[in-house]
Parts: C-alpha cells; sequence; structure tokens
C-alpha cells in the first residue's frame, strides 16, 4: 500500500492536485475537509477531537484494506510539535495496519497572493463549504500564515520520498504528474 501525504499552505492547492493525482495513479483521496466539513455542520464549529478520531477511524479501516493506496492531504504547520506528532501518528496507523505501507511526502508551495486568489476557486468552494464566505476565509489564511509556518525550511523534512513543488505557475494536472513520475506511482 502506498501513502502519499500531499501537504502545503491554506490553499495552495491540495486537492484539486489530490483530484488530478488520483485520476492518474488510481490513489483514493481523502481531502482534509472529508471530515472538517461534516463536524462544523453537526457541532456548528471546529471540533478537533472529533476531525482527529473521524479520521483515525478512516485511516484504521482503509489501512486494513488491498487497496493501491491513499492520498491525505495536510496543512502541516512545521512549527508545531503537534503537527509532527500526528504525522508520526498517521504513520503508525498505517504500518501497524498494513506492514510494508509506503510513503511519500509531496510538499507544494505558492506565494499568498496566489493561494488567496485560489482561496475563491469554484473547485475549492464546491468541495469546502466552510470556505464559501470568502472574506472570512482569506481573514483565516492570512491569520495562519501570521502564526503558523506551512512551509518547510530547505531539508526540514528528514523522509526519505519527499519532494517540493512550487505549483504558483502549474496547472494542477501537471503538479500530480510530477509527483506520480518522481515516486512511480
Amino acid at each position: 500500500m502506498k501513502l502519499v501525504l500531499l501537504i502545503g499552505d491554506a490553499a495552495v492547492g491540495k486537492m484539486t492536485v489530490g483530484q488530478e493525482l488520483m485520476k492518474q495513479t488510481g490513489l483514493r483521496l481523502f481531502h482534509n475537509h472529508m471530515t472538517i466539513e461534516p463536524v462544523l455542520e453537526i457541532f456548528g464549529d471546529f471540533n478537533g477531537k472529533a476531525i482527529n478520531r473521524l479520521r483515525e477511524v478512516i485511516f484504521e479501516e482503509f489501512a486494513k484494506t488491498d487497496a493501491y493506496g491513499m492520498i491525505f492531504t495536510y496543512l502541516w504547520a512545521f512549527d508545531m510539535q503537534s503537527d509532527w506528532d500526528y504525522i508520526a501518528h498517521v504513520r503508525e496507523i498505517f504500518e501497524t495496519n498494513h506492514p510494508g505501507t509506503q510513503f511519500y511526502y509531496a510538499e507544494l508551495i505558492a506565494p499568498q497572493e496566489v493561494r488567496l486568489q485560489r482561496n475563491a476557486t469554484e473547485n475549492r468552494l464546491k468541495h469546502k463549504p466552510s470556505k464559501r464566505d470568502i472574506k472570512a476565509s482569506g481573514a483565516r489564511l492570512l491569520h495562519d500564515d501570521a502564526h503558523c509556518r506551512c512551509v518547510s525550511f530547505d531539508g526540514e523534512i528528514p523522509f526519505e520520498n519527499y519532494i517540493r513543488i512550487d505549483n504558483t505557475s502549474l496547472p494542477p494536472a501537471e503538479a500530480a504528474q510530477i509527483i506520480r513520475e518522481r515516486f512511480s506511482l
């Protein structure tokens, strides 16, 4: 089994590139808002504990299958130890439930002005209802940029199967192709 962690800052294009990568490889896409949106709808606000428990069940059950693999999108704050711990925990779930899982890390980067434009794209708004209030969503993006470091430093990611892609000017299908070819997916 393969697990591709597609990481990057808010509105960098993780879900959209993940959708293209799924088309090209047959990996299943589990974008982070697939658990965020239902929890927001049910609870009326962000409940991180419920979101993480839902994700854990999905990871555990998926890892027990004979599926080719999964793409998981995640906004990783590199300056927060809890996010490093979470990624290690996800990896442990797959290692426990599907020994021999291969892990790949693809980081997408783009400047803030590009991400603010992408924050209002039709595809994003279709799949992420919580982003439909563009003003509020843009404000969260700016807040996160000011308070978290969601772009890794050169050499910070210690994993063997890692790639960093500046997708500022790349169509999502091309970014996905780069990931597919780099990792022979």
